[in-house]
Protein backbone atom coordinates (compact mmCIF):
# COMPACT_ATOMS: atom_id res chain seq x y z
CA UNK A 1 0.00 0.00 0.00
CA UNK A 2 1.03 3.71 -0.77
CA UNK A 3 -0.20 6.84 0.37
CA UNK A 4 2.06 8.83 -1.37
CA UNK A 5 0.63 12.61 -2.64
CA UNK A 6 -2.55 11.88 -0.08
CA UNK A 7 -2.71 14.30 2.17
CA UNK A 8 -4.20 13.23 5.38
CA UNK A 9 -5.66 14.88 8.50
CA UNK A 10 -5.56 13.52 11.73
CA UNK A 11 -7.02 14.36 15.40
CA UNK A 12 -5.71 13.45 18.81
CA UNK A 13 -2.60 13.51 16.36
CA UNK A 14 -0.36 14.47 20.02
CA UNK A 15 -0.22 10.79 21.40
CA UNK A 16 -1.76 7.62 21.89
CA UNK A 17 -3.66 6.27 18.91
CA UNK A 18 -3.11 9.22 17.47
CA UNK A 19 0.31 9.94 17.34
CA UNK A 20 0.55 6.17 16.11
CA UNK A 21 -1.66 6.26 13.62
CA UNK A 22 -0.15 9.87 11.94
CA UNK A 23 3.63 8.04 12.12
CA UNK A 24 2.00 5.05 10.38
CA UNK A 25 0.32 7.37 7.42
CA UNK A 26 3.70 8.92 6.84
CA UNK A 27 5.67 5.80 6.82
CA UNK A 28 2.91 4.74 3.52
CA UNK A 29 3.48 8.08 2.32
CA UNK A 30 1.01 10.32 3.20
CA UNK A 31 1.81 14.03 4.34
CA UNK A 32 0.27 15.41 7.48
CA UNK A 33 -2.46 17.81 8.97
CA UNK A 34 -1.58 17.08 12.89
CA UNK A 35 -4.88 18.55 14.76
CA UNK A 36 -4.94 18.78 18.55
CA UNK A 37 -5.12 21.27 22.13
CA UNK A 38 -1.70 20.21 23.68
CA UNK A 39 1.35 21.74 22.08
CA UNK A 40 3.40 18.32 22.20
CA UNK A 41 1.92 17.74 19.00
CA UNK A 42 4.66 19.66 17.16
CA UNK A 43 6.66 16.69 18.52
CA UNK A 44 4.85 14.53 16.31
CA UNK A 45 4.76 16.87 13.29
CA UNK A 46 8.74 16.77 13.72
CA UNK A 47 8.63 12.79 13.46
CA UNK A 48 6.53 12.96 10.39
CA UNK A 49 9.27 15.34 8.59
CA UNK A 50 12.27 13.19 9.96
CA UNK A 51 10.56 10.29 7.69
CA UNK A 52 10.85 12.51 4.69
CA UNK A 53 7.36 13.62 4.61
CA UNK A 54 5.90 17.38 5.40
CA UNK A 55 3.75 17.98 8.25
CA UNK A 56 1.62 21.02 9.47
CA UNK A 57 0.19 21.26 13.51
CA UNK A 58 -3.41 22.85 14.05
CA UNK A 59 -4.03 23.68 17.89
CA UNK A 60 -7.54 23.38 17.10
CA UNK A 61 -10.47 22.99 20.06
CA UNK A 62 -12.47 20.54 17.61
CA UNK A 63 -15.45 21.26 19.71
CA UNK A 64 -15.49 24.86 17.93
CA UNK A 65 -16.96 24.13 14.85
CA UNK A 66 -15.66 27.58 13.59
CA UNK A 67 -12.42 27.19 14.91
CA UNK A 68 -12.22 23.79 12.59
CA UNK A 69 -12.94 25.24 9.40
CA UNK A 70 -10.21 27.86 10.13
CA UNK A 71 -7.55 25.10 10.75
CA UNK A 72 -8.81 22.60 8.23
CA UNK A 73 -8.70 25.88 5.50
CA UNK A 74 -4.85 26.71 7.31
CA UNK A 75 -3.94 22.99 6.63
CA UNK A 76 -5.03 22.85 3.04
CA UNK A 77 -3.43 26.18 2.22
CA UNK A 78 -0.14 24.37 3.32
CA UNK A 79 -0.06 20.96 2.35
CA UNK A 80 -3.35 20.98 -0.13
CA UNK A 81 -7.08 19.70 0.64
CA UNK A 82 -7.64 16.56 2.93
CA UNK A 83 -7.86 13.26 0.87
CA UNK A 84 -7.89 11.18 3.88
CA UNK A 85 -9.45 12.17 7.64
CA UNK A 86 -8.50 10.07 10.68
CA UNK A 87 -11.24 11.28 13.33
CA UNK A 88 -8.87 9.88 16.46
CA UNK A 89 -9.48 12.60 19.36
CA UNK A 90 -11.13 11.37 22.22
CA UNK A 91 -12.03 12.26 26.06
CA UNK A 92 -13.46 11.14 29.58
CA UNK A 93 -14.47 13.61 31.42
CA UNK A 94 -16.22 11.70 34.09
CA UNK A 95 -16.25 8.83 36.16
CA UNK A 96 -19.16 8.55 37.99
CA UNK A 97 -22.27 7.07 37.98
CA UNK A 98 -25.06 9.13 36.05
CA UNK A 99 -26.69 10.06 39.06
CA UNK A 100 -23.53 12.44 39.71
CA UNK A 101 -23.04 13.18 35.75
CA UNK A 102 -23.04 16.90 35.21
CA UNK A 103 -24.76 18.77 32.23
CA UNK A 104 -21.24 20.06 31.69
CA UNK A 105 -19.43 17.08 31.30
CA UNK A 106 -22.00 15.34 29.73
CA UNK A 107 -21.96 18.32 27.19
CA UNK A 108 -17.80 18.31 27.48
CA UNK A 109 -17.41 14.59 26.17
CA UNK A 110 -20.25 14.81 23.26
CA UNK A 111 -18.94 17.77 21.82
CA UNK A 112 -15.21 16.98 21.41
CA UNK A 113 -16.49 12.97 20.86
CA UNK A 114 -18.89 13.41 18.65
CA UNK A 115 -19.44 17.22 17.71
CA UNK A 116 -15.92 17.58 16.79
CA UNK A 117 -15.89 14.50 14.31
CA UNK A 118 -18.79 16.04 12.54
CA UNK A 119 -17.42 19.26 12.63
CA UNK A 120 -13.96 17.79 11.06
CA UNK A 121 -15.94 15.75 8.42
CA UNK A 122 -18.34 18.80 7.62
CA UNK A 123 -14.88 21.06 7.00
CA UNK A 124 -12.85 18.36 4.85
CA UNK A 125 -15.73 16.50 3.10
CA UNK A 126 -16.03 19.22 0.43
CA UNK A 127 -12.79 19.02 -0.78
CA UNK A 128 -12.73 15.14 -1.11
CA UNK A 129 -16.15 15.45 -3.22
CA UNK A 130 -14.25 17.55 -5.94
CA UNK A 131 -11.40 15.19 -5.95
CA UNK A 132 -13.83 12.21 -6.00
CA UNK A 133 -11.86 10.34 -3.56
CA UNK A 134 -11.86 10.08 0.14
CA UNK A 135 -11.02 7.97 2.99
CA UNK A 136 -12.75 8.89 6.55
CA UNK A 137 -12.44 6.92 9.76
CA UNK A 138 -14.01 7.23 13.14
CA UNK A 139 -12.19 5.68 16.43
CA UNK A 140 -15.42 4.86 17.98
CA UNK A 141 -14.82 2.34 20.90
CA UNK A 142 -16.21 -1.11 22.28
CA UNK A 143 -17.99 0.82 24.81
CA UNK A 144 -20.40 2.26 21.87
CA UNK A 145 -21.90 -1.60 22.20
CA UNK A 146 -21.36 -2.68 25.30
CA UNK A 147 -21.13 0.24 27.74
CA UNK A 148 -19.21 0.85 30.66
CA UNK A 149 -20.14 1.80 34.09
CA UNK A 150 -19.62 5.40 35.44
CA UNK A 151 -18.97 6.29 31.53
CA UNK A 152 -22.24 7.56 30.15
CA UNK A 153 -21.19 10.20 28.18
CA UNK A 154 -18.27 8.78 26.62
CA UNK A 155 -20.16 5.23 25.50
CA UNK A 156 -23.06 7.61 23.91
CA UNK A 157 -20.94 10.00 22.11
CA UNK A 158 -18.89 6.89 21.35
CA UNK A 159 -21.66 4.59 19.78
CA UNK A 160 -22.93 8.05 18.36
CA UNK A 161 -20.01 8.12 16.12
CA UNK A 162 -20.95 4.91 14.53
CA UNK A 163 -24.14 6.62 13.31
CA UNK A 164 -22.09 9.59 11.88
CA UNK A 165 -20.26 7.03 9.95
CA UNK A 166 -22.95 5.31 8.57
CA UNK A 167 -24.86 8.14 7.53
CA UNK A 168 -21.52 9.55 5.71
CA UNK A 169 -20.94 5.90 4.24
CA UNK A 170 -24.47 6.08 2.67
CA UNK A 171 -24.36 9.88 1.60
CA UNK A 172 -21.08 10.27 -0.15
CA UNK A 173 -20.16 6.57 -1.35
CA UNK A 174 -21.24 7.58 -4.87
CA UNK A 175 -18.40 10.80 -4.45
CA UNK A 176 -15.61 7.71 -4.09
CA UNK A 177 -15.48 8.62 -0.37
CA UNK A 178 -15.63 5.73 2.63
CA UNK A 179 -16.29 6.53 6.45
CA UNK A 180 -15.32 3.22 8.12
CA UNK A 181 -15.68 2.90 11.87
CA UNK A 182 -12.66 0.74 14.11
CA UNK A 183 -13.64 -0.06 17.74
CA UNK A 184 -10.79 -0.22 19.99
CA UNK A 185 -11.41 -2.55 22.82
CA UNK A 186 -8.61 -1.90 25.99
CA UNK A 187 -5.70 -0.32 24.17
CA UNK A 188 -2.32 0.65 26.43
CA UNK A 189 -2.87 4.22 26.91
CA UNK A 190 -2.37 6.50 29.72
CA UNK A 191 -5.36 6.03 30.58
CA UNK A 192 -5.48 2.22 30.31
CA UNK A 193 -2.24 1.82 32.31
CA UNK A 194 -3.24 4.45 35.06
CA UNK A 195 -5.75 1.77 36.42
CA UNK A 196 -4.95 0.17 39.31
CA UNK A 197 -3.17 -2.89 38.61
CA UNK A 198 -6.08 -5.64 40.44
CA UNK A 199 -8.06 -4.39 37.78
CA UNK A 200 -5.76 -4.31 34.81
CA UNK A 201 -4.96 -8.31 35.53
CA UNK A 202 -8.75 -8.51 35.55
CA UNK A 203 -9.14 -7.38 31.81
CA UNK A 204 -6.34 -9.37 30.08
CA UNK A 205 -7.84 -12.55 32.37
CA UNK A 206 -11.05 -11.82 30.50
CA UNK A 207 -9.54 -11.35 27.44
CA UNK A 208 -8.84 -14.20 24.90
CA UNK A 209 -5.47 -13.14 24.17
CA UNK A 210 -4.76 -12.36 27.60
CA UNK A 211 -3.37 -9.01 27.08
CA UNK A 212 -3.93 -5.43 25.65
CA UNK A 213 -4.16 -4.06 22.13
CA UNK A 214 -0.86 -1.65 21.26
CA UNK A 215 -1.64 1.74 19.70
CA UNK A 216 0.51 0.66 16.81
CA UNK A 217 -2.05 -2.53 16.70
CA UNK A 218 -5.08 0.43 16.13
CA UNK A 219 -3.00 2.54 14.00
CA UNK A 220 -2.31 -0.71 11.38
CA UNK A 221 -5.92 -0.98 11.06
CA UNK A 222 -6.58 2.80 10.48
CA UNK A 223 -4.25 3.15 7.56
CA UNK A 224 -5.67 0.20 5.70
CA UNK A 225 -8.70 1.35 5.91
CA UNK A 226 -7.31 5.07 4.14
CA UNK A 227 -5.56 3.49 1.50
CA UNK A 228 -6.61 2.51 -1.68
CA UNK A 229 -7.54 -1.12 -1.23
CA UNK A 230 -10.10 -0.76 1.03
CA UNK A 231 -12.20 1.03 -1.68
CA UNK A 232 -15.31 -1.92 -0.93
CA UNK A 233 -15.71 -1.39 2.85
CA UNK A 234 -17.89 1.26 3.74
CA UNK A 235 -20.02 2.03 6.45
CA UNK A 236 -17.94 -0.81 8.12
CA UNK A 237 -17.43 -1.30 12.08
CA UNK A 238 -14.55 -3.13 12.87
CA UNK A 239 -13.37 -4.50 16.45
CA UNK A 240 -10.24 -4.38 17.75
CA UNK A 241 -10.51 -6.02 21.07
CA UNK A 242 -7.95 -9.26 20.75
CA UNK A 243 -11.95 -11.13 21.08
CA UNK A 244 -13.01 -9.80 24.25
CA UNK A 245 -16.24 -9.03 23.21
CA UNK A 246 -16.34 -12.85 22.63
CA UNK A 247 -15.90 -13.99 25.99
CA UNK A 248 -18.66 -15.98 26.87
CA UNK A 249 -17.50 -18.37 29.59
CA UNK A 250 -16.88 -17.50 33.15
CA UNK A 251 -13.34 -16.46 34.47
CA UNK A 252 -13.81 -19.86 36.34
CA UNK A 253 -14.73 -22.19 33.41
CA UNK A 254 -11.90 -21.36 31.58
CA UNK A 255 -9.75 -21.54 33.99
CA UNK A 256 -11.26 -25.16 34.29
CA UNK A 257 -11.17 -25.43 30.39
CA UNK A 258 -7.46 -24.95 30.72
CA UNK A 259 -6.60 -27.73 32.69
Amino acid sequence: MTLENKIAVVTGAARGIGRATVERLAREGADVALFDIRPEVAEAAQAVEAMGRRATTQIVDIADPEAVQAGVAAAAAELGPADILANVAGIVANIAPLVRMTPEKWDWELGVNLSGAFNMIQATVPAMIEKGWGRIVNVSSTAARGGLPGQIGYSASKAGLLGVARNVAIEHGRHGITCNSVLPGFIETENVLAMPVEMREGLMAASPVGRFGTVDEIANVITFLCGPESGYLNGAEIDVDGGHQLNTMTLASRKAYKK
